[in-house]
């Protein structure tokens, strides 16, 4: 039966993603694609994005995707609850129907949530690997989005999922060298089963353009920030860094476009009115992924104002690779993964100093020359250490190692995780 032997050698994948659509999540449809172009056959089950007339069934680029509408939404802890529940069920009724149909011999799940560990465990009982794609850490977003007053037992059950799902992982996945260090720190897995593949982004997509118009004012050098406009997005720090430079500085030779969208978005609008800004600051609102490289390719600055928390100081920016992509110089408080990841591609401001980063702001208006020397120097480490072809490839090779330990009947701790590039 195709759903109990393998005719592939191990090599049929599930990638199950709940808190996201496909092809929209960037990272699982790279991951995919990089996969299924080593051989693999590939299905993913994801979200219905809400108000899509997207097919529940749908073959894309060979890759099979099966989608599950959400039947509750909200905030607060009970809708969470219900939502994950319901959702965790969807999926693993959609998992029977994928076992059935096409059968798979690993399961690829991207946490949040990082409840896939009660859904796998019955798959790993039939001999199937798991793998764990850890693309958020949940404690630290629960901390950040309940401004450190969250729920002590709510934090200790997040915990101990994390925990959970990462020891019974075959395979866990860190987006970067900090993510990997908790992994083995707090969650006590061995180096040796975890391997670091980065946010990278994909060179033939992300590259310069013509400029979308209307974006650039005569006379205006143009700030951008695009990506998701959430509380622990900093869209915050950034108007209140243009209004020192506005008002403090005294500087007025710019427009700032926000490109994205996000549950803080509301609140930032009212804000940059109440700071005096309208005239300075324009909301895109949400864009079309495909539309982002000539947004992009209008500005002179790009920015990244992630304040410094829990969660920021761990986690790769990927909107900081894209900008540099593009070629642009970036502003940005200085982070650990910020300073990775761009290293000579941006200048950085004191973390959460809104002074500091209109400072940074200022010294790249006043000098289009440094512009041009930073957005060059941040696109060639991109294409020398991030670009995403460097990074599937170190995914294919942990999967290569996976599978093959899974043909001899042994255990997966022996993977090599020297598999990317030198982080850090």
């Amino acid at each position: 039966m195709t759903f109990w032997k393998s005719r592939q050698g191990g090599k049929r994948v599930l990638m199950l993603l709940e808190n996201s659509h496909y092809p929209g999540d960037t990272r699982v449809y790279k991951e995919a694609r990089a996969l299924r172009d080593a051989g693999y056959q590939v299905s993913v089950i994801a979200q219905r994005e809400t108000g899509s007339d997207s097919p529940y069934h749908q073959v894309i680029d060979d890759v099979q995707v099966y989608r599950f509408p959400l039947l509750a939404e909200g905030s607060g802890f009970l809708n969470y609850i219900s939502e994950y529940g319901l959702a965790m069920a969807e999926i693993f009724l959609l998992s029977l129907v994928v076992l059935v149909r096409h059968g798979f011999d690993i399961i690829h799940a991207a946490n949040p949530p990082d409840l896939f560990f009660l859904l796998v465990a019955p798959f790993k009982l039939l001999g199937k690997r798991f793998v764990f794609d850890q693309h958020d850490l949940s404690p630290e977003l629960y901390d950040v989005r309940e401004g450190g007053k969250g729920h002590p037992i709510v934090r200790w059950a997040l915990l101990a999922m994390e925990r959970l799902s990462c020891r019974m992982a075959d395979l866990v996945i860190a987006t970067n060298e900090s993510y990997k260090a908790i992994e083995m720190a707090r969650d006590g897995v061995p180096e040796s089963r975890i391997v670091v593949v980065r946010n990278g982004p994909d060179l033939d997509d992300f590259k310069p353009v013509e400029p979308a118009p209307g974006l650039a004012q005569p006379g205006k050098t143009l700030i951008a920030y695009m990506g998701v406009i959430a509380v622990q997005d900093g869209v915050d720090y950034l108007l209140r860094a243009l209004d020192c430079l506005v008002h403090e500085l005294r500087l007025d030779d710019f427009h700032c476009v926000v490109i994205g969208d996000g549950t803080a978005l509301p609140a930032l609008k009212v804000m940059a009115e109440r700071l005096g800004l309208s005239d300075y600051v324009h909301f895109t609102g949400w864009v079309q992924r495909a539309d982002i490289p000539s947004y992009l390719s209008a500005a002179d600055i790009c920015v990244a104002p992630e304040p410094s928390n829990a969660l920021n100081d761990h986690s790769t920016i990927v909107k900081v690779m894209e900008y540099m992509a593009l070629g642009k110089p970036i502003v940005a408080f200085d982070l650990p993964e910020h300073r990775y990841s761009a290293g000579a591609g941006a200048v950085f401001a004191q973390p959460n100093e809104e002074l500091d980063f209109a400072r940074q702001i200022a010294a790249l208006l006043a000098d289009a020359g440094l512009r041009q020397k930073i957005g060059q120097a941040g696109r060639a480490r991109v294409e020398a250490n991030l670009a995403w072809s460097q990074q599937a490839k170190a995914l294919v090779e942990a999967y290569g190692r996976l599978t093959a330990r899974a043909a001899t009947g042994r255990p997966a701790s022996g993977l090599n995780t020297n598999l990317g590039v030198d982080d850090q």
